[in-house]
């Protein structure tokens, strides 16, 4: 039967075999079941069931106890869709509330969330790209992999179905979250068995909505016209890899000059809030901090602590803290503080790194960039909280100059990382005896604009 001759009245009672999420997407299918997906008779029920308070007894079938607490929850004195809003966001709370609970413990190396892992598990988040053409086209791309590493998380997009390069223009990286808690896993066998019931009778396209309905925030965009030698770093005999800031690292087959893989390096320090908070136009906006103002003379020169972490693809090459590092006032030029976290000269402060590499894999295929990795720094202040924080690929290069020390007999390497709230300079050499890096070499170089900025100072 046509949809155009089919009574509201049987479409209705149709539409309450569904459950929530199954509604949502039926509304989806035209402007006729948008309308009546969101008649509040549908929704007060789905809400009544979720929410309302109930009078239970013993002796009281379920549709009875449905019932008295309809009778408290009001219709006809509402909007339209009243109770889908209201339900969505009671939903949406019941998320928030139960991934806040697993948020307060802090861990004191690192100055993170002890159970951020268990929370990103628990919401149901996981990152989407959404590729733009030229033309204005838009290709949304779920992850492919996920890697959990101590101080972040890494998303991988491979495959063979990548739109061409040259008609792409730009992409966006957005944290999606289901509305439903429950959305994140399998379809209630129910509501899809209706819904399939209902695009059968209505002789329209079938779809799926496993993945239910899910709220989009915008984590950052990024330019293709980038891809440039400026922002190239290694190769092996498949990919040429880029970097593009923040945190993401774009593999091309060398033959083809097309898309391989991309990934996202999303450091742990509010992944959450930036995930979900923000829109799909607008990324979340942190609050401002409050500095907390001290009258000594080297206030925000002292007490700072840094958690290194450097990896690739599964493998650790370094995972360091760093307590009470200092500066003073005459280390402050050029407009950063530097911060001497290992001297070239104090042999006890160098640190091995193994023979490092990141790995990819696309499709069938797989490699490993030599000399590259992921560095993820966490720079905690006097107080414990995190200043400065990020998660990055990096990539060694030969030293113009050799350093000095007594592991300076082997080839010198440098790992250099900027962005506006500082930079890190890593020197290394390379042991051909145990076919090894040693790190002999660690500066943080801090925004004196930032320092001031966070403790309300005037250096």
């Amino acid at each position: 039967m046509p949809l155009d001759s089919m009574p509201s009245e049987v479409l209705l009672k149709i539409l309450s075999y569904l459950d929530a999420a199954a509604l949502l997407c039926a509304g989806c299918v035209n402007r006729r079941l948008y309308h009546l997906a969101n008649d509040n008779f549908l929704w007060v029920r789905i809400y009544a069931t979720a929410f309302a308070p109930k009078r239970c007894y013993w002796t009281v079938g379920s549709m009875e106890r449905t019932a008295v607490s309809l009778h408290a929850l009001s219709v006809e004195d509402k909007d339209t869709s009243y109770w889908k809003k209201e339900y969505i966001a009671r939903q949406v709370a019941v998320v928030k509330a139960a991934v806040a609970q697993l948020l307060t413990p802090v861990n004191p190396c690192t100055g993170l969330r002890v159970k951020t892992k268990e929370a990103l598990r628990l919401s149901g988040l996981s990152w989407v790209i959404l590729l733009r053409e030229k033309g204005g086209k838009e290709h949304v791309l779920e992850h492919a992999d996920l890697c959990m590493n101590d101080s972040s998380v890494m998303a991988v997009w491979h495959g063979k179905d990548w739109p061409r390069l040259a008609a792409l223009a730009s992409f966006d990286l957005c944290g999606v979250t289901p509305i439903f808690m429950d959305r994140s896993k399998s379809p209630a066998k129910n509501g899809y068995v209706a819904l399939c019931k209902l695009l059968v009778v209505l002789h329209l396209p079938f779809f799926i909505y496993g993945a239910g309905p899910r709220w989009h925030s915008l984590l950052a965009k990024y330019s293709l016209s980038d891809l440039t030698d400026s922002t190239a770093m290694g190769s092996d005999r498949l990919v040429q890899t880029f970097r593009l800031s923040p945190g993401l690292l774009v593999g091309l087959w060398k033959r083809t000059g097309e898309l391989a893989f991309i990934m996202a390096s999303l450091h742990f320090h509010q992944l959450l809030e930036r995930s979900t908070l923000g829109s799909a136009a607008a990324p979340y906006e942190h609050p401002t901090h409050a500095p907390l103002l001290d009258d000594s003379p080297e206030y925000g020169l002292r007490g700072y602590q840094l958690h290194l972490d450097m990896h690739g693809g599964g493998d650790v090459y370094l995972c360091s803290t760093f307590r009470n590092l200092f500066t003073n006032r005459g280390d402050i030029e050029n407009g950063y503080v530097k911060l001497m976290v290992i001297h070239s000269q104090d042999t006890t402060e160098h640190l091995p790194l193994g023979d490092v590499g990141l790995s990819w894999r696309a499709g069938v295929f797989d490699g490993c960039i030599k000399s590259c990795s992921i560095m993820d720094v966490t720079l905690l202040d006097e107080c414990g909280k995190p200043f400065w924080c990020f998660s990055s690929p990096v990539c060694m290069r030969p030293c113009p100059s050799p350093c000095d020390g007594p592991h300076s007999v082997g080839q010198t390497y440098c790992i250099d990382y900027q962005d506006p709230s500082g930079a890190v300079r890593v020197e290394l050499v390379w042991l051909e005896e145990t076919e090894e890096y040693f790190v002999v070499s660690l500066e943080l170089h801090l925004s004196v604009a930032g320092v001031n900025r966070w403790f309300g100072t005037q250096y």
